[in-house]
């Protein structure tokens, strides 16, 4: 007899009547391609699954069988360097579909990696310990962990050699019960792996993009959102930072994006070089490709795989980043879901319980203390797609309320090419007063004055081109015309950041802090000059605005000695100006 068959169906949810017993996020073989199901509501003997695979040809009376146990994921050292679906089944780029109820991981069946010990019998082993490393030539070293959930002493242990990720290499001997251990092993998505203790943030995910790291950082651990319509660069500002990021591991998640995106992605990924080792920049990343025409309930998956994907490389003491594109399509996937099970809807159709699913997320985002005593972090960057850029629409809304960066994209910086288009004065970051020590040991402790100073002229920037545009830019003072031209000077000179461009693609801490020293010099400067009266055309003018607006292009990294020529060009410019403005006051008296 079957555990269950299927009594109704509508697209990715069915209804089942039941034979046995079954529990709310169990895992379900459907029908006779063994399709993926969860549990996610019992009312006495009728079951509510949600497919994870397309269902056509499924009918009432087919079967539903229990696995007992709830929707895992196999994590170990075939992950790195490869691309999968939603629920972690590797894709094959030779093959357009992935075959219905193609559950099975085969890679790690057949590959064999090197393995080498790190306990020998008789040593205890406290959960989350390492117990041996694996080492892979088109990959980082990988760790083997104890299982959260066992303390025992080491019985055996295999020695270095080469075994295949489901081998038996250590046996616990957990309190009289032997426990097998493998390379790999099984994970809930939706149950967070435990920890010893979370952090505090510190210091920042160092990305290379001036408006990120000197404007509005985020630290090691926290939870950033990037907001932002059609067209405004989410994508390719998502792909920079996994480039760019001095995180160890990348996972990179495409949720219900447009195929053509993901297979820009795909293609792409594998022929990018990583700047910090120059090998391949896959042998650090994990791509999760759920594209749009895949079915919706995996898309609602996805975003769990991920999360679990990086808290695992976190518990073996690493920094990772996870970039999730896009939070929306993981939303409406909620919704479109929500709507089947005939539940009451909220604002915009989305379920009641939209803020807690995405709080429930971000919250996996940590700066920890794992249970093996080692430090390791997950940054979450999260894009969102507001229909028409409306942020005040319940995703961008509830995702506001539960990140520590908010990075609005503007449609219009985007259509004059304006990247990253970040728009300074609808983005923030919390995490400000966590990373003033780290611009502290990179020789910039004005960091954070300086960079309120430049939101300052820019919020006036706003203000006064409202004005300029009623009156005439001509028609304002000398000192409003100034601010003007230092925050075209900031815009053009720091925030514009082209991410094609071989020298300025990236900006080290070190560049970006004699940046904005340059910056904040001349602004002092333009300011003392023109209370002696000279006027602002005479400073435009000046040869050292454009080495200024052009600093970012022409001094490179490992050229910081050029911020000195620059420096003794612009103070001798400005030494010129102030000697001839007493001139013509001492002229003018006489």
């Amino acid at each position: 007899m079957y555990d269950a068959s299927i009594k109704w169906i509508s697209g990715p949810v069915l209804r089942a009547q039941t034979n046995k017993p079954f529990h709310l996020n169990e895992a379900v073989s459907v029908g006779e391609a063994r399709l993926l199901g969860e549990v996610i509501r019992i009312d006495g003997d009728e079951a509510v699954v949600q497919v994870y695979e397309d269902t056509t040809g499924l009918r009432p009376g087919d079967p539903v069988m229990a696995t007992g146990a709830e929707l895992s994921v196999k994590l170990g050292p075939g992950l790195l360097g490869n691309i999968f679906d939603g629920l972690l089944r590797p894709l094959d780029r030779s093959e357009r579909f992935v075959s219905p109820g193609s559950r099975e991981e085969a890679q790690g069946k057949t590959r064999k990696y090197s393995f080498r010990p790190m306990l020998k019998p008789g040593d205890e082993a406290k959960r989350g310990v390492v117990f041996g490393s694996v080492h892979r030539d088109d990959a980082r070293v990988q760790r083997c962990l104890t299982p959260p959930d066992c303390d025992g002493r080491v019985e055996s242990i295999v020695p270095a050699g080469e075994y295949t990720d489901e081998e038996v290499v250590c046996v616990l001997d957990c309190h009289g019960s032997k426990r097998e251990l493998t390379m790999s092993h099984l994970w809930p998505i939706r149950q967070p792996r435990p920890i010893k203790s979370r952090m505090p943030v510190k210091g920042p995910l160092f990305t290379g993009q001036r408006i990120l790291d000197s404007i509005f950082p985020i630290g090691c651990g926290s939870r950033a959102a990037m907001p932002g319509g059609f067209g405004t660069g989410k994508t390719v500002l998502q792909e920079t930072l996994a480039k760019w990021c001095d995180a160890d591991v990348i996972i990179y998640v495409g949720c219900g994006e447009r195929g053509n995106e993901m297979a820009s992605v795909l293609h792409e990924f594998p022929m990018l070089e990583d700047p910090r080792t120059g090998r391949p920049l896959m042998e650090r990343t994990v791509i999760i490709a759920n594209t749009s025409n895949m079915p919706v309930a995996a898309r609602e998956a996805s975003i769990y795989t991920a999360v679990t994907v990086g808290e695992y490389f976190r518990d073996q003491g690493l920094r990772v980043a996870l970039m999730a594109d896009s939070t929306s399509r993981w939303a409406e996937a909620l919704r479109e879901i929500s709507g089947r099970l005939g539940e009451l809807p909220g604002e915009a159709g989305y379920p009641a319980y939209l803020g807690s699913r995405q709080a429930d997320f971000y919250e996996r985002a940590a700066h920890v203390y794992t249970q093996s005593g080692a430090v390791g972090s997950l940054t979450v960057i999260g894009a969102v797609s507001p229909p028409s850029a409306d942020f005040s629409e319940p995703v961008t809304t509830n995702t506001k309320r539960y990140v520590r960066c908010f990075w609005g994209l503007d449609a219009e910086l985007a259509q004059a090419r304006f990247y990253p288009a970040i728009h300074p004065l609808q983005s923030y970051s919390r995490d400000i007063e966590a990373l003033q020590h780290f611009w502290s040991q990179h020789g910039h402790p004005t960091w954070n004055s300086q960079r309120q100073r430049f939101l300052s002229l820019l919020e006036d920037q706003a203000r006064l081109e409202r004005m300029a545009r009623i009156i005439g830019k001509d028609a304002l003072p000398p000192s409003q015309q100034h601010i003007l031209l230092c925050a075209e000077l900031i815009n053009e000179a720091f925030l514009r950041q082209s991410a094609f461009s071989e020298v300025d693609r990236y900006c080290s801490a070190e560049r970006q802090s004699e940046m904005m020293k340059m910056i904040t010099r001349f602004i002092e400067s333009s300011r003392a000059v023109i209370e002696l009266g000279v006027s602002l055309e005479t400073i435009s003018a000046l040869p050292v605005m454009r080495r200024l607006m052009r600093m970012g292009e022409e001094i490179g990294e490992g050229d910081t000695e050029k911020f000195d020529d620059l420096r003794n060009e612009l103070d001798a410019a400005f030494s010129s100006l102030r000697d001839e403005a007493k001139q013509e006051a001492v002229s003018d008296e006489s």
